[in-house]
């Protein structure tokens, strides 16, 4: 049976975070002693890890120490970028050249490597060999929007284990199913989720928003589904996920005790690029010594609000560890505004917790 439990860390160091996840979880006692680690990262296009659209070097840094600590030697890196861009200038941009000469793991461009056709439920589906050869494969997503799907996150990372002839083939296929099948004939062993400041509504990036959270799981289905809660997005938008869920790769379902936080969030709010659409949205948000990763769930919120609404919102919100204890006029966001007239409660509160409350403007 599947492990259900979901493992979430909150700080700023990508390569401490990984350790401390893998620890938690004991994921040394289910890799076979000599079996090849394969880790796929989302280099979806060549920008740095701050624009929110690709996975912090740091993470791979972590999960590469913690393996080799625990006598693994067998590791590599692969990925292909989407159609059009070069995965080789991903590797470049993201700090992976480095890596790899640093820890002597290879890098694999599976834009360059052998494919297999493998029959799904959408048909026959060609997928890199080294995907499919894998000992026990690794996924290190990104959560972000997407102009498409609505989100991305563990699920739609399997695209990138394709040729550039069969990424446009999904587009033809409407994306969504053919995503489930692909994960249901390709399954990660493990998934480690950056969240660290993930774009807001774009797969390129560009919106990042700090939440400065990660988070482990064996089950995309059941991390999708949390990414749809955190980001504030109705799971049942992003079809993908109920296709999957109905191919038996994984289960949505979140019960109590399947969520063990390592830590509280309790980083201020990180710098992070420009992003005139973040700034935008929190125009009207007051903020004394905000978490990340509250304050990141209340723009996703906010996001979902004026998608659905057609306006921003427009009222006074408060938020942050400096209104602790203080009474407050109109709305507060986490626990340290508990002060306010209606607060979305929470340590820090979901998007989608805090999106329920806005709409009840």
């Amino acid at each position: 049976m599947m492990d259900r439990k979901i493992y979430i860390v909150y700080g700023n160091r990508a390569k401490q975070m990984t350790m401390e996840l893998m620890e938690a979880a004991r994921i040394s006692e289910e890799i076979p002693q000599g079996a090849s680690v394969a880790l796929k990262p989302n280099l979806v296009v060549a920008a740095e890890p701050e624009y929110g659209a690709t996975t912090h070097a740091g993470i791979l840094e972590g999960v590469i120490e913690y393996l080799q600590d625990h006598g693994h030697r067998d590791i590599s890196i692969m990925e292909g970028a989407w159609v059009g861009d070069r995965t080789e200038r991903g590797f470049a941009v993201c700090g992976y050249n480095e890596i790899g000469r640093r820890y002597n793991v290879p890098l694999y461009d599976l834009k360059r490597d052998s494919t297999r056709p493998v029959k799904t439920r959408v048909g026959q589906i060609r997928i890199c060999e080294r995907a499919l050869n894998a000992g026990y494969l690794i996924n290190l997503p990104v959560l972000k929007g997407h102009c498409q799907t609505v989100m991305t996150c563990a699920l739609k990372n399997m695209k990138g284990c394709l040729p550039d002839t069969e990424k446009r083939h999904f587009h033809t296929m409407g994306l969504h199913r053919p995503i489930a099948a692909l994960n249901a004939a390709l399954k990660p062993a493990l998934t480690i989720v950056d969240n660290i400041c993930g774009d807001l509504n774009f797969e390129e990036g560009g919106n990042p928003v700090p939440t400065n959270r990660m988070m482990l799981g064996h089950d995309p289905v059941q991390l999708d589904a949390l990414g749809c809660r955190l980001m504030g997005i109705d799971m049942r938008d992003v079809e993908y996920i109920g296709y999957a869920e109905e191919w038996g790769v994984g289960s949505s379902e979140i019960a109590d005790g399947d969520l063990i936080y390592l830590n509280e969030p309790k980083v201020a709010i990180a710098p992070q690029r420009p992003s005139g659409l973040a700034a935008r949205l929190g125009k009207n948000v007051k903020q004394k010594s905000a978490c990340s990763a509250c304050y990141g769930n209340l723009i996703h919120a906010l996001y979902q609000y004026q998608e659905r609404e057609g306006r921003a919102f427009g009222a006074l919100i408060s938020i942050g560890q400096g209104f602790d204890g203080q009474e407050l006029p109109g709305i507060g966001v986490g626990r340290c505004c508990r002060g306010a007239e209606r607060c979305a409660m929470g340590c820090p509160p979901s998007a989608e917790t805090i999106l329920h409350m806005l709409m009840e403007e």
